[in-house]
C-alpha cells in the first residue's frame, strides 16, 4: 500500500457521514471528511466541546457542512434519541464512525444502564447506535460503518462470565475487552450483511497510539498513563496521523468490507494505513456470534 494521505480523500461531495466523539481522533475525522466535501454530523455528549469542534473545522474549513448533534453513549435512551432525531430528518446515511470511547477509569463506573463504563460507552453504545441507524444506512450510497478498535484488543479477551467485570475489575483488562469487542463487531457486522444483502461495509480500524486525551480524560492526567502521555509525548503520533486508518477505512475504494486497518510502522503503532493484524481471538466467528446476540440482548436493539 502507498503512503496514504488525507490528500487521498475521494470528493465526499454528496455523502453523510455520523463520527462520534468531539475531540481527539473524532475531531480529526470529521474536519477531514469535511474538507472533502462530506455532510458531516459531529455527535458527543458535551455540548460546549461539540460546539468549539464544528467552530474549529469551519475556521479550518470555512465552507464545511457539519453540526453537532447531543449523543451520549453511555445511555442506551441518548441512543435511541439521536437516532430517532436523525431518522425523523433524512431518508439515508452514508457513513458512520464508531469512534468515542473512554479508557481505563481507576475505578469500575457504569453507564445510565448499568454497564461497565468502557463496554458500554466503547461497544454496546455504538453496537446500539448501529443498529438504530441500519434502516437509514441501507439507503446509503456504499454505505460503510467504521468502527475503531485499538493495540489493546490483542490482549482482549469476551468473558461472558463477567462481562461488566462487575466480580473483577481491572482497567486494562476492561479496556482491552472492549476494543476486541468493537473489532469483532465489525468483522460479525459484515458477515451478517454479506449474509442477509444489507448493502452495508462493516470495516475496523485502529488509529496506533496517538497523541490524544484519552489517557487523561480515563487513568487522569497525573496517574502513570497519564504522566508518560504528557512527559512522553514525542512517542505518541499527532492524532491526524492517528486518524488515517479511519479515514482510509472510510473513503478510500480500496477499503474493503470485513477490512482491518491501522499503521504501517512499528508493530502498528504509527505510519500510514495498511492492513492490520487481526488477533486470533478476534477471527473466533462463534464467538462473534454469541457476543452479537448477547449485546442484542443487553441493548434491547434488534438488527
Amino acid at each position: 500500500m502507498v503512503k496514504w494521505t488525507a490528500a487521498d480523500i475521494p470528493s465526499q461531495s454528496g455523502r453523510s457521514a455520523v463520527v462520534t466523539g468531539t475531540g481527539g481522533l473524532g475531531y480529526e475525522t470529521a474536519l477531514a471528511l469535511a474538507r472533502a466535501g462530506g455532510e458531516v454530523i459531529v455527535a458527543g455528549r458535551n455540548p460546549e466541546k461539540g460546539a468549539a469542534a464544528v467552530a474549529a473545522i469551519r475556521a479550518e474549513a470555512p465552507d464545511a457542512r457539519v453540526r453537532f448533534e447531543p449523543l451520549d453513549l453511555a445511555s442506551l435512551a441518548s441512543v435511541a434519541d439521536f437516532a430517532a432525531r436523525l431518522k425523523g430528518e433524512r431518508d439515508s446515511l452514508d457513513l458512520l464512525i464508531n469512534n468515542a470511547g473512554v479508557m481505563t477509569p481507576p475505578r469500575r463506573q457504569v453507564t445510565a444502564d448499568g454497564f461497565e463504563l468502557q463496554l458500554g460507552t466503547n461497544h454496546l453504545g455504538h453496537f446500539a447506535l448501529t443498529g438504530h441507524l441500519m434502516p437509514l444506512l441501507r439507503e446509503g450510497r456504499d454505505a460503510r460503518v467504521v468502527t475503531l478498535s485499538s493495540v489493546a484488543a490483542r490482549a482482549g479477551r469476551i468473558d461472558f462470565t463477567d462481562l461488566n467485570a462487575e466480580a473483577n475489575y481491572r482497567p486494562m483488562t476492561a479496556y482491552s475487552q472492549s476494543k476486541l469487542a468493537c473489532l469483532m463487531f465489525a468483522l460479525e457486522l459484515q458477515r451478517r450483511s454479506a449474509a442477509a444483502g444489507w448493502g452495508v461495509s462493516g470495516i475496523a480500524a485502529h488509529p496506533g497510539v496517538s497523541r490524544t486525551d484519552l489517557l487523561h480524560n480515563g487513568a487522569g492526567r497525573w496517574s502513570g498513563a497519564g504522566l508518560a502521555r504528557s512527559l512522553l509525548w514525542f512517542l505518541f503520533q499527532p492524532v491526524a496521523q492517528g486518524a488515517l486508518p479511519t479515514l482510509y477505512a472510510a473513503t478510500s475504494p480500496d477499503a474493503r468490507g470485513g477490512g482491518y486497518y491501522g499503521p504501517d510502522r512499528l508493530s502498528e503503532t504509527r505510519g500510514h494505513p495498511t492492513e492490520a493484524v487481526v488477533p486470533a481471538r478476534a477471527g473466533d466467528a462463534a464467538v462473534a456470534a454469541r457476543l452479537w446476540e448477547v449485546s442484542e440482548r443487553l441493548t434491547g436493539v434488534g438488527y
